[in-house]
């Protein structure tokens, strides 16, 4: 085994289905999510996904377990994450690892109850250390996003606003009220 694969893979994880993170070589668990949360999440994915295929910009995953930073052993879910096709290749597949090693352009976290805000932060952070270009990250119980385009430039969205995909999907435009609304379930 080499050793860029001994490192995404922990000596220990969790059992089953649980889903986790890796920080500084230490396998956490993630709670699970709200099934509000999820249906927002599954939601934002799909209205990324469509755009982003459809554009011909990249694709958009739930869930998935990145590999951020190799030397400090940094993995990283995102509850959503998107990967423009200039930093892999259209028709590429996603390799059969525990982890993807690629930064993704865009990162969005969903709030949970079990969230606390200096996780969210720790996140955020490690997201624009390892490259990510854009956080999004979403507070049902506010109905708001919080857009980071660096870990100290943010701007807030209200229920009325719009979220749009900047730089990073151009073109990408999605009323809040659409998210948060009775049809994002």
């Amino acid at each position: 085994m080499s050793a860029s694969a001994a490192l995404e893979t922990p000596a220990v994880l969790p059992n089953g289905d649980v889903l986790y993170e890796v920080v500084n070589g230490q396998v956490r668990e993630l709670p699970p999510m709200g099934a509000f949360e999820n249906s927002l999440s599954n939601y934002l994915n799909a209205i990324l996904d469509t755009f982003a295929h459809g554009h011909q910009l990249g694709r958009a995953y739930v869930e998935m377990l990145f590999l951020l930073d190799a030397a400090a052993n940094l993995q990283r879910r995102p509850d959503v994450a998107f990967v423009a096709y200039k930093r892999w290749p259209k028709g590429k597949r996603v390799p059969k690892t525990a982890a993807w090693h690629i930064v993704p352009d865009l990162a969005a976290e969903v709030i949970s109850p079990s969230n606390t805000w200096n996780e969210i932060v720790e996140k955020i952070a490690d997201y624009f250390r390892t490259g990510v270009q854009l956080v999004w990250v979403v507070s049902p119980a506010t109905e708001q996003v919080y857009v980071y385009t660096a870990p100290n430039a943010n701007r807030i969205l209200n229920r009325s606003d719009t979220l749009d995909g900047g730089d990073v999907l151009p073109g990408f435009m999605l009323p809040l009220a659409q998210l948060f609304g009775d049809d994002a379930e």
